[in-house]
């Protein structure tokens, strides 16, 4: 209850986090008392948070939907969890030019050589007992649900 109260809160202020870059000064070397980050290729520490932000708000979604989804299907959310985090290595790696490019299909492909198998013996899996039983694809669907405890026995699960 408490969890799922935090995560509620957290959804609500969401549009705050999407401009949260706002707060980054805009220029090239940010000097705190805690750290220095010098933007080299972005030449402008505001844009470089920008660039985070538009990459790991959506991978904070993404997670919290895969760790709190309970349908048969959520395992393919990890493609594009796969997709944001590899985007986020792009953006801090400085050298690279561009953050989105095409080669990053070639580093998802074993993920979704794994995930996409895996989803369609499952929905195989559900067709054939439905041509077996006379159950709703809802019912079907509820049956398949894995139901941990709760955020750590889902995590549990993969470890």
């Amino acid at each position: 209850m408490i969890l799922g109260s935090i995560i509620a809160t957290f959804l609500a202020f969401s549009p705050f986090l999407f401009t949260l870059y706002e707060s980054v000064p805009s220029v090239r070397t940010w000097s705190t008392s805690w750290f220095t980050y010098d933007s080299p290729y972005y030449e402008n520490v505001q844009v470089f948070a920008w660039t985070i932000t538009t990459k790991l708000i959506p991978l904070i979604f993404l997670t919290l939907w895969f760790l709190t989804n309970r349908h048969w299907w959520y395992h393919a959310l990890l493609v594009p969890m796969a997709m944001y985090i590899y985007q986020l290595i792009i953006i801090v790696n400085d050298d690279n030019v561009f953050a989105d490019t095409n080669e990053q299909k070639l580093y998802l492909v074993p993920v979704m050589a794994i995930v996409i198998p895996s989803i369609y013996l499952l929905r195989a899996k559900m067709f054939n007992k439905i041509n077996d039983a006379n159950k709703t694809m809802e019912e079907l669907e509820e049956e398949f649900m894995i139901k941990p405890k709760g955020i750590w026995g889902k995590v549990k699960q993969y470890f």
